[in-house]
């Protein structure tokens, strides 16, 4: 009889009383099972203990046994199976001490501490109880002459219990950083859909769950009582929800859930029910968000819960900022057009020349490959190009003739003025405007005012205001000059393409004229302005 016969003693044979009756309930929810490695030299340990374990299940879910005859097998599993719970580890294999390499190997190569390691050896003195404890990070240590059915099971189900704690630790511990981490750059978001999107992404890998909504609070009065067709404002969503970003309504919402979505808006609070999980997150400015995500089965959504509280917290702490900028930079921005148009109404400029520069501004600088957030910033800055003609008189502002070279010389002067007046602000959006106003009259040959610069050492927003400037100002009637047909105005950027304008946004414009007439043709002169 070998080490190995002795491992279930004929007291506890696998279909004896003992080794039954002890298992849960097999749950109806298909659940993960629990990963067990064996790693023993003989077959029969091997299909002696999966026959003990047959029934085996913990909380709801059944054993994946897998095994491995030599301690390099054993950690071939360990790195493709990264969820074993348990090893139920053999001293004597390969080599005396195939076993305790084994284990050592998977601590310091592997870096795997969550694994529970069971050392089960028949014989004993080649592995001392004490040194083995001491020696090597393990988590029990079995005579295979006490393994009894019942106490295999007894061994394998509080090893199980212990891996599910760590596990749990573990994920808070990880989970928590990833929040801090994934947070702070939510912090630096400009985007509202951006942001959201980022949620979705980092819930859905922290948490693993799939099929997600990031939905605003607009329409949400409606959807008690339209259920079928509610209106909202989806930012963002994935999975099977995907279709449904961007739009107001979602048909891909089952009616029930829906339902479970009014609860959470009524009562004001996060709701699990089966496998989904809604936030409702308020807003300092009186609105909320709702999170909705699904998880493929129902288990352990508490585990998730603080986790995805705390998440969601910091998220909407970040859409209050969010909110509050964009406030702030719509603020900003209303300002400057308006001084823009004051500008504009006060030299007779034609009504919506402001605006029709800051859409081609953002059209070109897009075409330039600029960032979307400094071709937003180009928009918003480009209105106040002629600030400086405030400290302009009206007798040369508004003289319908060909200025003297005096009057074009004090003209010219709006470009520092304009500088003057914005150049100390420490905002970007008015130091930008501060740049165009002082160099939308430079030439790309250098024989442009007030510098004289020349090529690229005029600042890109500089370039790209000026041919917006031009190709709006030729195209529509000034006091001066009647607008010019858009032939003409072709023809001109032909001819000064690389002497006045920087030759590549000439090319841009020539390229993207259909986006810009659609501009021009929707902030015609005709329709009043609302000042």
């Amino acid at each position: 009889m070998s080490d190995d016969d002795l491992l279930f003693p004929e007291d506890a044979q696998p279909d004896s009383p003992a080794a039954q009756g002890k298992a849960e309930p097999r749950s109806h929810v298909h659940l993960k099972p629990w990963k067990i490695l064996i790693v023993d030299d003989e077959v029969e340990v091997h299909n002696t203990t999966r026959l003990v374990l047959t029934d085996f299940t913990f909380e709801g879910a059944e054993l994946e046994i897998l095994s491995a005859y030599t301690g390099k097998e054993a950690l071939e599993h360990l790195r493709q199976h990264d969820d074993i719970a348990v090893v139920l580890l053999d001293v004597v294999m390969e080599t005396p001490h195939a076993g305790l390499d084994c284990a050592r190997a998977i601590r310091q190569e592997l870096n795997n501490r969550l694994v529970r390691i069971i050392l089960r050896t028949g014989q004993p003195g080649q592995a001392p109880e004490r040194k083995v404890i001491v020696e090597y990070d393990i988590n029990d240590y079995k005579h295979k002459t006490e393994l009894t059915s019942q106490r295999l099971f007894t061994t394998i189900y509080t090893a199980i219990r212990s891996y599910r704690d760590m596990r749990s630790i573990e994920k808070q511990r990880v989970g928590l950083k990833y929040i801090i981490d994934a947070s702070a750059s939510f912090f630096q978001e400009r985007s509202i859909h951006t942001l959201s999107k980022g949620v979705l992404t980092q819930i859905e890998a922290l948490f693993r769950l799939q099929n997600s909504l990031y939905m605003s609070s607009t329409g949400f009065t409606a959807l008690a009582e339209s259920l079928n067709a509610p209106s909202w404002n989806i930012i963002s969503a994935t999975g099977k929800f995907e279709e449904c970003e961007g739009s107001t309504s979602c048909q891909s919402l089952p009616q029930d859930t829906v339902q479970k979505i009014n609860v959470a808006i009524q009562e004001k609070s996060n709701l699990i029910a089966d496998d989904k999980y809604i936030a409702y997150l308020p807003t300092q400015n009186k609105k909320y968000h709702i999170l909705y995500v699904e998880k493929g089965s129902p288990d352990n959504w508490e585990e998730l819960k603080e986790l995805l509280e705390i998440f969601t917290t910091n998220v909407g702490i970040a859409f209050d900022n969010i909110y509050l900028n964009d406030e702030i930079i719509k603020t900003q921005s209303e300002v400057l057009f308006r001084l823009g148009e004051v500008v504009e109404t006060r030299s007779k400029e034609t009504a919506y020349h402001v605006v029709r520069v800051a859409e081609y501004t953002r059209i070109l600088a897009l075409a330039h490959g600029v960032s979307e957030q400094d071709a937003e910033l180009f928009k918003q800055a480009s209105p106040m190009h002629d600030i400086g003609k405030i400290g302009i008189p009206d007798s040369i502002l508004l003289k319908p003739g060909k200025l003297t070279d005096d009057e074009f010389t004090i003209m010219k002067q709006h470009t520092t003025i304009g500088h003057s007046l914005l150049k100390t602000s420490d905002r970007r959006m008015l130091t930008t405007a501060a740049d165009i106003a002082y160099t939308h009259h430079e030439r790309w040959d250098g024989t442009g005012y007030p510098r004289g610069l020349k090529g690229e050492d005029i600042p890109l927003e500089g370039r790209i205001t000026a041919v917006a400037d031009v190709f709006d100002a030729l195209s529509h009637e000034r006091v001066y000059k009647k607008a010019w047909p858009m032939n003409e105005v072709l023809d001109f950027f032909h001819e000064q393409k690389g002497k006045m304008f920087d030759p590549v946004l000439v090319d841009l414009l020539l390229h993207n004229l259909d986006a810009l007439l659609k501009v021009k043709e929707h902030y015609t002169d005709n329709i009043p302005r609302a000042l």
